[in-house]
Parts: C-alpha cells; structure tokens; sequence
C-alpha cells in the first residue's frame, strides 16, 4: 500500500508540476495585486482631450462613446465603458485603456502587453474558460489525491498517525483563527 501511495503521490505531482508553479506564482501576485499588478504593463501613453457634452448623461451612450473613440481611431475596437463619478473608463480590445476626467475631457489612453510569464499564469489563474475550469476542477483533485497519499507515504515515528495529524491541524487551525478574527 504504501509503495501505491508513493507512486500516485508522485505521479500526479509530476504531471501537475507547471500548473502547481503557475498557479503558485499567480496566486502570490494575485495576493499583492494593490502594490504590484503585472498581468499586463503600459508600454505607450497618448494624452488626449475632447470636449465635454453639455449633457453628460450623452457619455454613457455606446454610440457617442463609439464617435468619441473614432477621433482616436479605436471605434472599430470598442469594447464596453464605464462612468464612475467623474471617470470615464474606455475598454478597447487589444488592451487598450482610455481613463478620463468627464468634468475637464483631458484623458489618457494606454496600451498594455501582458507581462511574459507572469501575465500568463495570472490569466490561467482568472479565466473563466469552460474547458479550463473543468481542467483547473480535475486539478483541485488531483491536489487532493497528493494531499491524501501524501499523509499515507510515511510509516513509523514520522508517519501521519505519529506526528503528522499534529501539523496537519495547525494548518487547518491558522485559516480557521484568521476567518474568525478577520472577517
């Protein structure tokens, strides 16, 4: 049993070793995502300005929004805005952002690349892709099987029944602490 233990335990670890570092990876950024945000970074600005209609109530037309990205020849990459307060956010496909202050009509557009590597795993990490999902569930079992075979591989004084049930529980204890007291 405990060779069969072994096997699956490191079977599985082997065949999920890129996702186990990706999702490793994207998951620590993801974490820190308010300090630092490489899913994609600027590599050209442009500032530009337009003129505010007087009824400001028009920015949230897709239509008028579509003339407004015409003058910047990104109409026929439109994607979807938004309005909050007086910001004005523009989403053009090809990760192109246009952020603008609705009270002066001054404004910047970014294009962005995914950071290489990084920005990779972090869109594994967040896609919503149906195959993927099924692939990331298959995934989380798999994490599951490691876990289980993982606390049956060792016998004697170091064995799960010996001493492993001890820092398996302190590691359940540390996210139950942190849910009571912090949420």
């Amino acid at each position: 049993m405990n060779l069969t233990n072994r096997n699956i335990h490191r079977d599985i670890a082997y065949f999920y070793l890129g996702l186990i570092l990706a999702f490793s990876f994207s998951g620590i950024i993801l974490n820190h995502r308010q300090d630092w945000y490489p899913m994609d970074y600027s590599y050209e600005t442009k500032e530009v300005e337009f003129d505010v209609p007087s009824d400001v109530a028009q920015l949230d037309s897709q239509e008028y929004i579509k003339e407004l990205s015409a003058q910047w020849e990104l109409a026929d990459v439109y994607d979807s805005h938004r309005i909050r307060e007086n910001d004005l956010r523009i989403f053009y496909n090809d990760n192109v952002i246009l952020d603008a202050d609705i009270t002066t009509g001054k404004g910047i557009i970014e294009y962005k690349r995914k950071v290489p590597f990084l920005g990779h795993t972090m869109f594994l990490h967040k896609t919503t892709n149906k195959f993927w999902i099924w692939y990331s569930d298959i995934f989380g079992i798999a994490m599951l099987a490691i876990a289980i075979t993982g606390m049956l591989i060792t016998k004697g004084k170091n064995s799960f029944k010996q001493r492993g049930w001890k820092l398996a529980l302190a590691g359940l204890l540390f996210p139950i602490v942190f849910l009571i007291l912090f949420t």
